[in-house]
């Protein structure tokens, strides 16, 4: 990660998060202690901020500067908030068009989503604030920008996100081999939120029970899956067809 998105010593990630800065997550080293640890703590937790208790080794992996055992990742993109995002625009007479990204983890699929979902108009895209990938300079980078330009929404918990969603009148579609039917085959019409899964295990087994349809993509060669990012393309563009 660039030094420049990097604040690391205990103030100085107190007085970025007191001025209002996105973090992504806090590395700490495990074993603080003192009042002002404590302070730090209070804050993080306060403003939400996600944080994790790691080795000493693995701070000075990252940096070899006096780091007081804090090293905070500073977003290049401001997080909204997606019960205000999804009232907005309902408000604004619009049919709410979400992707849900659950733990998807490759940096580049994730960019290259996020490009393919500003070209269709995709109103926001929702990712979880622990195991998901980074939007880092890669991320955004693979993104063409697009990063900047999506709202993104970030929750601590998915699936109250896409609870809600749906009981916001929103269709919830999954990517999925698991009971699917050809995505083409599918009513995408109204609010709709696309869910994509992680490269390697899918939806959570927890939001699929929720789910409204299962879509698949037929595959007519001897390799049984999609790359995420082509397969979310795929959807999206599918469901673009049936928007106003």
């Amino acid at each position: 990660m660039a030094k420049d998105q990097m604040v690391f010593g205990i103030r100085a990630v107190i007085e970025a998060i007191a001025a209002g800065k996105e973090v992504d997550k806090v590395f700490i080293k495990k074993g603080l202690q003192g009042d002002l640890f404590q302070e730090f703590l209070d804050e993080v937790k306060a403003n939400n901020v996600p944080f994790q208790f790691v080795p000493i080794e693995k701070l000075n992996r990252i940096t070899r500067k006096n780091h007081q055992g804090v090293i905070a990742f500073i977003s290049p993109v401001v997080y909204q908030d997606a019960e205000q995002l999804i009232q907005m625009l309902y408000d604004e007479g619009k049919e709410p068009f979400v992707l849900v990204l659950d733990q998807l983890t490759d940096v580049r699929n994730f960019g290259a989503i996020a490009r393919t979902a500003e070209c269709v108009g995709i109103d926001a895209i929702i990712i979880t604030d622990k195991g998901g990938a980074p939007i880092n300079a890669d991320a955004i980078k693979t993104s063409a920008g697009a990063l900047h330009t999506v709202p993104v929404c970030r929750t601590s918990s998915l699936f109250k996100t896409v609870e809600y969603l749906k009981n916001s009148g929103l269709k919830l579609v999954a990517a999925t081999e698991k009971g699917a039917q050809d995505y083409d085959k599918l009513d995408y019409s109204g609010p709709v939120a696309l869910i994509m899964g992680s490269e390697d295990t899918g939806i959570s087994n927890q939001i699929l029970k929720i789910v409204d349809y299962k879509s698949c993509i037929p595959l007519k060669g001897e390799i049984k899956s999609l790359n995420v990012s082509v397969a979310a393309g795929v959807l999206m563009y599918e469901i673009l067809k049936w928007r106003k």
